[in-house]
């Protein structure tokens, strides 16, 4: 039996089986428009703001790219 989902963007019933190509978006459309709103910034994961004192040794470490 096939499981069906809903397209995170559309909300459109998706089927969960090979034959559905974008799964879990019902199209490639949709799936382009959510990777455009975690481009933009519009979708993030909650984290933990680092101190400064973390950042400015990270900084450190990297070696410069030419």
């Amino acid at each position: 039996m096939t499981q069906t989902i809903h397209c995170p963007t559309c909300r459109a019933a998706v089927a969960w089986s090979p034959e559905s190509r974008w799964r879990p978006f019902c199209s490639e459309r949709c799936k382009m428009i959510d990777l455009g709103a975690w481009l933009n910034e519009e979708n993030t994961i909650p984290g933990v703001e680092l101190p400064d004192e973390l950042i400015d040794e990270f900084r450190e470490e990297d070696p410069p790219r030419d």
